[in-house]
């Protein structure tokens, strides 16, 4: 019995082989892929620099004083010639600031007349900050005539306040 034990086990041996083990040669569609491949990543490049600058410093404050005229003139009174001096002293400690010099007259007169007047006001200002050393190239003029009062009352106290030159910066 042992024998054919033997050649039954043989046999059956064979059999499974040939059922599961055996193969034409050819590869399945699972052996025939490539062999996976894990792509490397390089590691992400660092963050950009970053450079801290100091903010610019804010503009410097600086207030122009407003000069006034008498009635129908645009010479400069003693008042004047000081606080445009002062303003000139202040443009000179700052040569990035530029103004325009804003010629203004009271109601009383035509409109074409207090034009003309409120320039010359404003260029007589000009040309005393020249005199003293401020860059004709820092200073506009304008005129305004009667269009802008900052007193609209109808009295020679409110007059008084409108025949003025204003200094305004024009660089911030």
């Amino acid at each position: 019995m042992n024998k054919r034990f033997l050649w039954a086990a043989l046999a059956l041996g064979l059999a499974a082989v040939i059922a599961f083990g055996c193969s034409s040669g050819k590869k399945s569609a699972e052996d025939e892929q490539p062999p996976v491949v894990e792509e490397v990543q390089p590691p992400p490049p660092p963050p950009p620099t970053v450079v801290e600058e100091e903010p610019p410093p804010p503009p410097v404050e600086i207030v122009l004083e407003t000069i006034h005229f008498d009635f129908d003139k645009y010479n400069l009174k003693p008042e004047a010639r000081a606080a445009r001096g002062r303003n000139a002293r202040l443009l000179g400690d700052h040569p990035e600031v530029t103004i325009v010099i804003e010629g203004n007259c009271d109601e009383r007169g035509t409109g074409e007349y207090n034009l003309a007047l409120g320039e010359k006001r404003a260029k007589s200002a000009r040309d005393y900050l020249v005199d003293l050393g401020v860059s004709v190239d820092r200073v506009r003029v304008i005129s305004y005539g009667k269009e802008r009062p900052v007193d609209p009352g109808h009295t020679e106290a409110a007059w008084s306040k409108n025949r003025r030159a204003d200094f305004v910066r024009t660089d911030q």
